[in-house]
């Protein structure tokens, strides 16, 4: 009878250490499985959080407004990269035509998007009249010449006039229909200096290398190194704007669009105004 106890009690035992083993590899399989579902999980996660790459080429004068809004956005979508390529508009305008990379084009002139719109390069659904501006005449901060229009740009002692390439820089576009309406253009070619951009002609302004230079009112906002001698009468030059329109080649169509709203904000156009530009109304 003993005998039989014991036979019993030891069955027992290999019966209950063969039910934790099954149970033991059940649970190991569940977790291989688990484990193999895994990567596939994470991969989507970071597929999903793959950064893209979003290039803006704009005009020169939008450089500083620029930056400021590239954090503000980065800072809510951070799986977007802004990459800005600043430059004479009529330049960019031709590297898009060549066949640059570029998602969206913000110019500052209508004529360098409705180029690239009659081109079908722009989709005229999707640009839009963003910003305006106002053209000065800035002088070194230190200068001590009395400039108040343009016909005080032929006095003898001021030497040299700093615009922007008129066939490339709208600033020296506007520059040119202004000191062609005051009957200056041909008598000031010696003293006139050319630059590749804007903000080019602000730095020989900074630099006392010219006595006077044609730029923006942002432009001269933005340097302690220049004082305005004058604002250039509105009516002497073509209206400033700033269309910003999405590059029909882009390869990211959503961020594209997407960044596209947010200049059109409030909070962008906010910034904008901070720097000296105008709302188009």
């Amino acid at each position: 009878m003993l005998k039989l106890v014991k036979r019993n009690m030891i069955l027992s035992v290999v019966l209950i250490l063969s039910i934790l083993l099954v149970a033991c590899g059940a649970g190991s399989g569940s977790q291989t499985a688990t484990s193999t579902q895994s990567p596939a999980a994470n991969q989507a996660s970071e597929s999903s959080a793959e950064t893209v790459e979003l290039t803006i080429s704009a005009g020169a004068s939008l450089t500083d407004a620029l930056n400021e809004i590239q954090t503000i956005y980065e800072t809510k979508h951070n799986n977007i990269k802004l990459v800005f390529n600043f430059g004479a508009s009529g330049a960019l305008q031709q590297q898009i035509e060549q066949g640059a990379p570029a998602d969206l084009f913000i110019s500052a002139a209508s004529k360098n998007m409705k180029d690239l719109v009659d081109k079908q390069l722009i989709d005229s659904a999707e640009q839009h009249n963003l910003l305006s501006n106002e053209l000065v005449v800035v002088v070194p901060s230190d200068s001590k010449l009395s400039i108040g229009n343009e016909q005080d740009l032929k006095k003898e002692e001021v030497k040299k006039i700093a615009i922007g390439i008129p066939e490339s820089v709208p600033a020296g576009k506007y520059a040119q229909e202004a000191i062609t309406n005051a009957n200056l253009w041909d008598g000031l070619q010696t003293k006139i200096v050319q630059a590749k951009d804007v903000r080019q002609v602000l730095q020989y302004a900074e630099t006392g290398n010219v006595d006077a230079g044609f730029v923006y009112k942002t432009d001269a906002l933005t340097s302690d190194k220049v004082k305005i001698a004058f604002t250039v009468d509105p009516d002497s030059y073509s209206p400033i704007h700033y269309p910003v329109g999405i590059v029909q080649a882009t390869k990211h169509a959503k961020e594209a669009e997407e960044f596209y709203a947010f200049l059109q904000t409030n909070e962008a156009l906010d910034v904008f105004v901070k720097y000296g530009f105008s709302i188009p109304k």
